[in-house]
């Protein structure tokens, strides 16, 4: 139990969804520091669990926990919220860290693409699937790591998942502005609840981002902008901020980067938009407007 671990943090159990490197390993380690009960998610069982042991070894906290879920599939993101209410009593933050890039257009168990499933929806779902676990421990927080990438971003309602026309970065930058829209809706959505959303944008930050399948442009420039870039201690430094500073008690439906409440692109303040997203992400996972499990179209 994390009540005889002493920190700022004691008492508040968080789940960091891709949590087994980069900025998502950095982040629970962070807060583990801090006193916090952290549940890790990673897809692979054994490599989540090794590190969420190398965590608890960093940070001198015994409760780390480890998820295994495979993100881009809904049935296992739908598991994973089982076992996460089944563990845990109460929720107090949910970061939805996991994400990527893929340069090719790959589709999912469920027939989505990639990009789309993995950097959104999942969010989407697995924060619909334990709100009312968040709701039941407020006040609660919910932080979504984005990108800057959103400023570049447009929510291609006539070609969402990339069917006619798929760019890797035109995708990745669809799904971090989603991010955003999301989190302003929201917010919108939990206003008088206690449970507050944040989006931010980390920096550039040493990771293996697009390792899986790069493009012929992040092939070359990412060796060259590798010494330039944050370590993945620093750029997580907005992601803890948001799940833990008492000052960010209270914010929500706000975008930060360096630790300071930023203006994000126009689009995201579209509330239009914003709407006809959920309404859509609804219909995908299977989630109604109220977060309940609902049935999906064509199923």
């Amino acid at each position: 139990m994390t009540e005889n671990f002493p920190g700022p943090m004691a008492g508040k159990t968080v789940l960091v969804t891709g949590g087994t490197g980069g900025i998502g390993r950095a982040t629970a380690a962070g807060l583990a520091a801090m006193g916090a009960r952290v549940g890790i998610t990673g897809r692979d069982k054994a490599r989540t669990q090794a590190a969420a042991d190398q965590i608890v070894r960093e940070s001198g906290n015994p409760a780390v926990d480890a998820f295994a879920a495979d993100m881009s599939c809904q049935a296992e993101v739908r598991a994973l919220a089982v076992a996460v209410r089944s563990a845990y009593p109460r929720l107090d933050v949910l970061v939805n860290n996991v994400g990527g890039f893929w340069a090719t257009r790959h589709l999912t168990a469920d027939g989505l693409e990639r990009t789309f499933a993995v950097n959104h929806l999942a969010a989407f779902l697995l924060t619909g699937l334990v709100l009312d676990r968040l709701k039941g421990s407020a006040p609660a927080r919910i932080v979504t790591v984005s990108s800057n990438a959103q400023a570049a971003g447009r929510l291609n309602f006539d070609d969402l998942q990339g069917e006619r026309s798929y760019s890797g970065q035109r995708a990745y930058s669809q799904s971090k502005l989603a991010n955003v829209v999301f989190t302003y809706e929201l917010a919108r959505r939990l206003e008088g609840t206690g449970v507050t959303a944040t989006a931010l944008h980390p920096g550039l930050v040493r990771t293996s981002f697009s390792a899986e399948d790069p493009s012929r442009l992040s092939k070359v420039m990412i060796p060259l902008l590798r010494p330039f870039m944050k370590a993945p201690a620093r750029g997580a430094a907005t992601s803890i901020y948001l799940a833990s500073a008492p000052e960010a008690e209270g914010v929500t439906g706000r975008y930060f980067a360096n630790r300071k409440p930023k203006t994000s692109s126009k689009a995201s303040y579209d509330p239009a938009a914003a709407a006809r997203l959920w309404q859509i992400s609804a219909d995908l996972t299977g989630l109604n407007t109220r977060g309940r499990e609902t049935q999906r179209r064509g199923t």
